[in-house]
C-alpha cells in the first residue's frame, strides 16, 4: 500500500504531465493561431490601405513625369540629354556643335561629381541664349565655365566666335 506521502507526490507528477500534455494539445496551438491571427489582421489592413497608396503613387509617378518633361530629361542618360537639348538649340539659332567630349568624372564621399565639356560655334547672342537655356530652362546642372575665344579662319579670311562650356553635374 501507499502512503500519504507517496499518494501526494504521484498526485503532483500527474498534475505536471496533465499540465504538459494541455499546454502541448491545446494551449501551444492556440498562442501559434492567435499570432497567426495578429499576421493576418495586418495584411488585411495593408490590403485595405492598397487603393489609396496606389492612388498616391500614380500621383508621384505624374508629378515626376511633368517635372521630367518640363526639364526635357527622358529616359536616357543625361550626356544623351543634353546632347539632344543642345544639337536642337544650335539647329533652331544657327549654332555649330563643335565638340563633345566625354564626362570627366570624379568620386568623393560617396557623390559622383560628372562635367561634360562641349565647345559651340556661332554668334555671341545666340551662345548666351544657349548657356540661359541650359541653366533657366533645364536641370543638366550647372555652368562652372565659360570661355569665349574669337578665332579667324584663314582661308575665307573671315573671323568666328568659339565658346568653350563646361557642365557639372551631381549624381
Amino acid at each position: 500500500m501507499m502512503n500519504n506521502k507517496q499518494k501526494n507526490i504521484l498526485l503532483l507528477l500527474g498534475f505536471v504531465v496533465l499540465l504538459f500534455t494541455c499546454y502541448q494539445l491545446a494551449i501551444n496551438k492556440t498562442i501559434a493561431e492567435k499570432q497567426k491571427f495578429k499576421e493576418l489582421s495586418k495584411q488585411v489592413l495593408l490590403f485595405k490601405k492598397a487603393p489609396k497608396q496606389l492612388s498616391l503613387l500614380k500621383q508621384k509617378e505624374a508629378h515626376y513625369d511633368s517635372i521630367l518633361t518640363k526639364y526635357q530629361l527622358d529616359g536616357s542618360s543625361i550626356q544623351n540629354n543634353l546632347l539632344k537639348v543642345i544639337n536642337s538649340f544650335s539647329d533652331a539659332n544657327n549654332l555649330k556643335v563643335v565638340n563633345f567630349l566625354e564626362p570627366h568624372t570624379i568620386t568623393q564621399n560617396d557623390l559622383t561629381i560628372k562635367t561634360y565639356e562641349f565647345v559651340v560655334e556661332g554668334y555671341y547672342n545666340d551662345i548666351n541664349q544657349l548657356i540661359y537655356q541650359l541653366e533657366q530652362k533645364t536641370k543638366f546642372g550647372e555652368i562652372i565655365n565659360l570661355h569665349f575665344e574669337k578665332k579667324k579662319n584663314f582661308r575665307t579670311d573671315r573671323y568666328y566666335l568659339q565658346a568653350r562650356v563646361f557642365v557639372r553635374s551631381f549624381g
